[in-house]
């Protein structure tokens, strides 16, 4: 039996988010710029596997097994995911008798890898981006792709499968119209696969269309699980900017700073993009009597320590090196310095897509395009006319290497190493080096061909 008033349920299903069941909004107090604008988190993490994803993976099974695709002789499901869509579907399967394959980045925290594993996934690690980019010739995406297509297998892909946004136009925007009695003036979330802000917003406006739905996303090259930067969202079919009022852009700092004072001072166990959301909310929205805000906070910190201790090194003790080497260690300023290089490299004007690629090509000063993937890699399909020196092999007089004259575009599957490049060949002498953004996977997604 399912009885949400005293919470006795015969499954673990039974605990799903509804408009019955929500999941709790709670008053933001300390952390908050504002006298008179009110703002709530919605908390995620109080769905039955941790996230807001498990809405979507219950949402995406149900829908499938009632359009006859899933189920009798399939029972495979095959996903990629940041991590949290995998969890909520993991669980799901396990209690429906499904099990599940999910390719993924290995840049995704360690702590979500394990516990993925424990629930049972057949977990695939691959070299993509944190979250799976459309078109990388390696990437999650397409391995999802390839592995549905096998007898008994099937990918239900919560990138283009219309359940997700509709998970959220059943549930949480019920829910929240609810929990405000219908004096919500604000909706922010984060953007990922754009299915909550999406579903949610268009809820929300149906009710009353003054409601003004907000987006928040993440800097490129970023470091914040379960959300997309600009350029990936293009490639996401929920993403619809005209259904939005609002757009923001915050950085990993930013993010995990807010992040860290809603756990210290309001005693919100929030993760990193709940902290990008709500920073978000404050850039975009006024301090006026009357104004009512939600925003999403998809799940909790316990995921993301490894995170955490990345992005806020000085909430920790130096660690001394291991087994008492001599040789010196990097230092924690050191290491923020790096840090602080790269991030500023990733959302510098060296960063360029497809357009700017096309823009340089058709200009006098025609570019080098250098990719810096292993040889073998290279083979198996690469830009015309590109030369390929690895990452580990570029070093000054190394053969091959262009000219200090020449424009270069490093390239790489997904636009990691090119970065590194293209800092090492500054620091080398080059003045004239920009990064393809995305790689090779942005490069295919966007028409680009390759040869081999």
């Amino acid at each position: 039996m399912t009885d949400h008033s005293s919470r006795r349920y015969d499954s673990m299903l039974g605990l799903l988010s509804s408009e019955d069941n929500p999941t709790p909004i709670v008053r933001l107090n300390k952390v908050t710029p504002y006298k008179h604008t009110k703002v709530y988190a919605k908390l995620e993490w109080y769905n039955p596997f941790g996230s807001v994803k498990d809405r979507v993976a219950a949402n995406l099974i149900r829908d499938a097994e009632e359009r006859g695709v899933l189920g009798g002789d399939t029972k495979h499901l095959v996903e990629a995911t940041s991590g949290g869509t995998g969890m909520g579907l993991v669980m799901v399967s396990n209690l429906k008798g499904y099990t599940l394959t999910t390719p993924l980045s290995a840049d995704i925290p360690k702590a979500k890898k394990t516990v993925l594993r424990f629930f049972g996934t057949n977990v695939i690690e691959l070299n993509d981006t944190l979250c799976p980019a459309p078109g990388a010739p390696e990437g999650a995406m397409v391995q999802a792709e390839e592995i549905g297509k096998r007898p008994g297998h099937l990918q239900l892909n919560q990138y283009k499968n219309p359940a997700n946004p509709q998970t959220h136009y059943l549930t949480t925007g019920p829910e929240i119209w609810r929990q405000t009695e219908g004096t919500i003036t604000h909706y922010v979330a984060g953007l990922g696969t754009c299915g909550s802000i999406t579903g949610t917003g268009r809820f929300l406006k149906e009710k009353n269309p003054e409601v003004k739905v907000m987006g928040v996303d993440p800097a490129e090259g970023h470091d914040i699980p379960g959300v997309r930067s600009k350029r990936q969202l293009l490639l996401t079919d929920f993403y619809k900017p005209d259904e939005y009022d609002g757009v923001e852009h915050i950085d990993n700092q930013e993010a995990y700073r807010l992040c860290a004072r809603l756990n210290r001072e309001e005693g919100i166990i929030a993760g990193p993009s709940s902290g990008m959301a709500l920073a978000g909310a404050f850039k975009m929205i006024p301090d006026q009597e009357g104004l009512v805000v939600v925003v999403l906070f998809p799940d909790n910190i316990f995921k993301y320590t490894d995170s955490v201790m990345k992005h806020l090194p000085d909430l920790f003790p130096a660690q001394a090196p291991a087994g008492g080497s001599s040789g010196a260690a990097v230092s924690d300023e050191d290491s923020q310095l790096l840090r602080a290089l790269l991030d500023n490299a990733r959302s510098s004007n060296d960063m360029i897509d497809m357009g700017g690629v096309e823009d340089l090509m058709d200009g006098d000063d025609k570019p080098v395009f250098l990719d810096v993937r292993a040889p073998d890699e290279f083979s198996d399909g690469h830009i015309e006319n590109s030369i390929n020196i690895e990452l580990s092999e570029l070093k000054p007089g190394a053969e091959g290497l262009p000219s200090r004259n020449d424009t270069i575009i490093t390239v790489c599957n997904v636009g990691k190493k090119s970065v590194n490049a293209m800092l090492l060949l500054k620091s080398m002498g080059y003045p004239k080096v920009k990064v393809l953004m995305g790689g090779l996977g942005s490069w295919v997604a966007e028409g680009g061909m390759l040869d081999e």
